[in-house]
């Protein structure tokens, strides 16, 4: 018996299949990050000379990224946080709005949800 086994981003349904691409669910993970607590903005992917860059929230994308397997979604989130701010307990919010977000706008199951802080801003 031959048995069909799609990626978390896909639906099979009666009328056709449904795919979500990684820049999609990048763009939600983004938006969510956007409106978390302590954090002042998402921070590009490549860290290059040791300066933290905020991404404006057109590009904010370039700060997440989205690997998807046979079985599960893991997203790797980068951002910039205030000063003063508890850095564990902020990343500790991002992840569980990230996945909260992502499970409900696409019923989409979240494995893992990296948080890497790239730099500290006022």
């Amino acid at each position: 018996m031959s048995q069909h086994h799609t990626p978390p981003n896909q639906r099979l349904l009666p009328t056709g299949r449904i795919e979500v691409a990684p820049r999609a669910i990048a763009s939600i993970v983004a938006s969510t990050v956007g409106q978390s607590y302590g954090v002042v903005g998402m921070a590009p992917r490549s860290f290059r000379e040791g300066v933290a860059q905020v991404l404006h929230q057109r590009d904010a994308h370039r700060g997440v990224d989205v690997r998807i397997s046979d079985d599960w979604v893991e997203i790797d989130v980068y951002i910039i946080v205030g000063y003063g701010v508890r850095i564990a307990e902020v990343a500790r919010n991002v992840q569980d709005n990230v996945r909260y977000a992502v499970e409900r706008a696409l019923g989409m199951p979240v494995a893992r949800v990296n948080v890497r802080v790239q730099g500290l801003r006022d």
